[in-house]
Order: structure tokens, then C-alpha cells, then sequence
């Protein structure tokens, strides 16, 4: 994590990926990630489920970039809206929502969680990657977008709810796209 000035994005280290997004329906994607043993919790499944989740009938491909709150220049942590608008700001976009799914089944060797902390609420859970997509649903009670995890073995694609007031800590971790490719 790095929150000197000449530390923060695109001047610290970061991880990029390359992810062929599309050319699957919905329920095929749904089918792909059961065959991997991909768990997902209900916020997740909401998600997939809502109209608004559409799936691309072309494939194309995404250069992701993932970095942390502090490494965007908040040592105290910030609010999505904070997020999105500095991740603007230095050039990177928001995922589109379907990459979540098609992120999850190529990254199949993350990390698993070794804090042993107990879950705290209203956190990011330590070990999460948050990717950074539009908000579907301003609705408090309505999944904001999906976070990958490995518990206990297991890959998990999770939905999760944060409203606007909700500060993400400086060491959680976010996952944005590039434009250039």
C-alpha cells in the first residue's frame, strides 16, 4: 500500500489482467461457474438474476488494474463515490458488471484469506477484491456490484451492499479497467 504523493497511482505497484469478457448468455455463464465449483452468495444470485445484468453476445477483451483505496491517494479510506470519481480522474474506468463473472472463473488461484480476524460487519472481508462497476440500483437494500474470495479452498463470487455513506478502508482492494490496451 502506498500513500506517499509519488506513491499513488500509476506510481506504485499494482496487478493487471487481461480477461476475455462475453459471448456467453446468462444462463450459460450461471452453468459455467457451478461446473467450477464457483459459490456465490445471495446478493450474487440477485444480481445475476435482475434484468439489468446483460451479458455480451461478442467477446471482447478488458485490461484490468487492481489497487487499493490507499493506493488511490486515500490514507483514511473513502466513499464509492470518492472511489470512482479519483479512479476517473487518473484515467480508469468502471468494470462492466459482467466482468465480475468472467474475472472469477480466470482467477482461479487467488490467495485465500489468512487474516483469522472474525468477519467484521459492514467491512470489506479481509482477502476481497471489489470490482469497481456501475451501481444498478440506488436502493440500499439492492447489491451494489460483486467481490471475489477463496474461503476455506472455495472461490466465491459475492454480491455486496454498501450505501453512500460507507467508507472503504485504505488497504481494501479494487478492481477497475483501462483503456489502453
Amino acid at each position: 500500500m502506498c500513500f506517499e504523493n509519488e506513491n499513488i497511482y500509476p506510481n506504485c505497484s499494482v496487478i493487471t489482467r487481461k480477461i476475455e469478457v462475453g459471448g456467453l448468455t446468462k444462463s450459460e455463464l450461471i452453468q459455467k461457474l457451478q461446473q467450477c465449483s464457483i459459490l456465490m452468495n445471495a446478493y450474487g444470485e440477485k444480481l445475476l438474476a435482475d434484468d439489468k445484468f446483460t451479458t455480451s453476445d461478442t467477446k471482447y477483451t478488458l485490461q484490468t488494474v487492481e489497487l487499493t483505496v490507499g493506493d488511490l491517494g486515500f490514507p483514511d479510506g473513502a466513499t464509492t463515490a470518492q472511489i470512482f470519481k479519483k479512479a476517473s480522474e487518473i484515467g480508469l474506468e468502471l468494470c462492466p458488471l459482467e466482468l465480475g463473472p468472467y474475472l472469477r472463473l480466470e482467477y482461479l488461484d487467488q490467495p485465500e484469506d489468512y487474516s483469522g480476524n472474525p468477519l467484521q460487519r459492514n467491512q470489506a472481508p479481509s482477502g476481497s477484491i471489489t470490482i469497481a462497476s456501475e451501481i444498478l440500483c440506488e436502493d440500499d437494500d439492492f447489491p451494489k456490484g460483486f467481490y471475489l474470495r477463496r474461503i476455506n479452498g472455495v472461490l466465491w463470487l459475492r454480491g455486496y451492499i454498501a450505501d453512500y455513506l460507507h467508507v472503504w478502508n485504505p488497504n481494501d482492494h479494487f478492481i477497475f479497467c483501462q483503456t489502453d490496451i
